[in-house]
């Protein structure tokens, strides 16, 4: 455990080994794609249903505080993130600022949630993907869309989705992010077209009760309600931005193209969510979409528009897997610079021709095809959350650090009232990690136990030895 305290030196990418350099291919309109692409999708197309059985209507007010410390944390990184622009997001950030052991503890936190995210999203798309299939008479199984807690044997329209991805990102980076754009387009006029529809047939009334659960997290272990609830399982409908900031060694103009990204992704998806969660529960009483696996395409049914809710299905099918391409990406370059610190086997830190880490994205691609398959939607995306908390908690601390320590370093975006912002990023994150289901905070500290170890049979003088190289 000696070198727990040993902070990592940014090294520009023009020094590092040639296998071990990305290639600079993204502009910030790669980049906002990127943040909306993996901001907007499984947690307003799916989640919103799940929120709603926890909250009623107050679930609007569960995405309003859940997005209010999203944006916290938002600023935090793009400050942090202009000052230190290289691969590798929070991890990093926490090596150059915290130290060793504090980074590996963030990067094991964000492969829990980079993996689970991707996971849960598979199977959301999964379960839009099953619905259309039906409603066009090409049905599935249903023990081949539902994993085992759900009474199936694998859920493979999930797998199917990762390995496509997969596929993606192993052909280029910037093809991909191409892609990736033009899917955001589609996905964005599938939800103008829901609100289009849903707003006409808007009920004032099923807005009453409004807070039928109450405020705080209650209710047995598993079945917790409540607005607290709620903004901890669907938190996971707002980040995604933080996969912008794993982009930072392929930005042409990290300096400025990171904040323009991280900042413009969010505040359009805070607009867009308030919108659709109003719409949805206007148009229908949350009791009738609470729960299901694709609740604005239910809710459209309800309504009498069966048209409108195909080519919701069917938009969702198409750009949904942009959440997991802008996740999988993140995931793949947190692996890669663990693995180019020493602290995972260097050997898995090599690119291929094209620039691209091909063996992490096929070890990304087999570890989240088991979560995939077999895990149900809500207990990936509680999982999940609890490894986003604590790298948000981490960046928020990083930037006061980083101001206390270096007040006239260059600081290419300054994030407003820093203190404040970084205070309620912390504090909002902690109160959502309490009121996140007991066995995910437990799930989340055995994993960092085992992490713990890990490091010190192993990370510890690994890092040494590739620091010595």
């Amino acid at each position: 455990m000696k070198n727990w305290n040993v902070r990592k030196a940014v090294i520009a990418p023009d020094q590092m080994p040639e296998e071990h350099r990305l290639k600079k291919s993204l502009s910030w309109p790669h980049l906002v794609a990127l943040g909306v692409g993996a901001i907007v999708g499984t947690g307003i197309l799916t989640l919103i249903g799940v929120g709603a059985g926890k909250a009623g209507p107050a679930v609007i007010l569960s995405f309003t505080i859940a997005g209010v410390i999203c944006a916290c944390a938002a600023l935090a990184y793009a400050e942090v993130a202009t000052m230190i622009p290289a691969s590798g997001s929070a991890y990093t950030y926490s090596y150059v600022v915290f130290g060793e052991l504090i980074a590996w503890m963030i990067g094991v936190a964000l492969i829990l949630e980079y993996t689970l995210v991707v996971s849960a999203v598979a199977v959301g798309w999964s379960g839009y993907a099953s619905g259309f299939l039906k409603a066009i008479g090409l049905g599935l199984p249903e023990v081949l869309i539902q994993g085992p807690e759900l009474g199936g044997i694998i859920n493979l329209p999930a797998i199917f989705i990762i390995w496509v991805v997969a596929a993606l990102l192993i052909a280029g980076t910037r093809e991909s992010a191409t892609f990736n754009a033009i899917l955001v387009l589609i996905k964005m006029a599938a939800l103008a077209l829901f609100i289009a529809v849903a707003l006409p047939v808007f009920n004032a009334d099923h807005f009453h009760p409004f807070m039928p659960f109450g405020f705080p997290r209650s209710g047995p272990s598993g079945s917790e309600v409540g607005v607290m609830a709620a903004a901890a399982i669907i938190f996971f409908a707002f980040y995604g931005f933080d996969a912008i900031a794993t982009a930072a060694e392929e930005a042409k103009n990290p300096s400025r193209d990171l904040a323009i990204g991280i900042v413009g992704s969010m505040v359009v998806c805070v607009l867009i969510y308030m919108a659709v969660a109003a719409a949805a529960i206007g148009a229908v009483a949350y009791t009738g979409f609470a729960n299901s696996t694709e609740p604005l395409a239910l809710i459209l049914r309800e309504i009498g528009q069966p048209w409108a809710a195909k080519v919701l299905g069917a938009s969702a099918v198409i750009a949904l897997p942009t959440v997991i391409l802008a996740f999988f990406y993140g995931q793949s370059r947190i692996f890669f610079t663990v693995a180019r610190d020493g602290l995972l086997p260097s050997s898995l830190a090599r690119v291929s021709r094209r620039g691209t880490p091909v063996r992490i994205t096929i070890f990304t691609a087999i570890v989240t095809s088991v979560f995939g398959g077999l895990i149900p939607l809500t207990s990936i995306a509680a999982l999940a959350n609890a490894g986003t908390l604590a790298a948000f908690i981490a960046v928020c601390a990083a930037m006061l650090v980083l101001r206390r320590r270096e007040p006239h370093a260059e600081r290419k975006f300054r994030a407003p009232a820093a203190p404040l912002v970084a205070t309620v990023g912390i504090v909002g994150c902690l109160y959502l990690f309490i009121s996140l289901p007991n066995r995910t905070q437990i799930f989340f500290l055995s994993a960092q136990v085992i992490g713990l170890v890990l490091y010190a049979i192993y990370g510890s003088r690994a890092a040494e030895r590739a620091r010595a190289r």
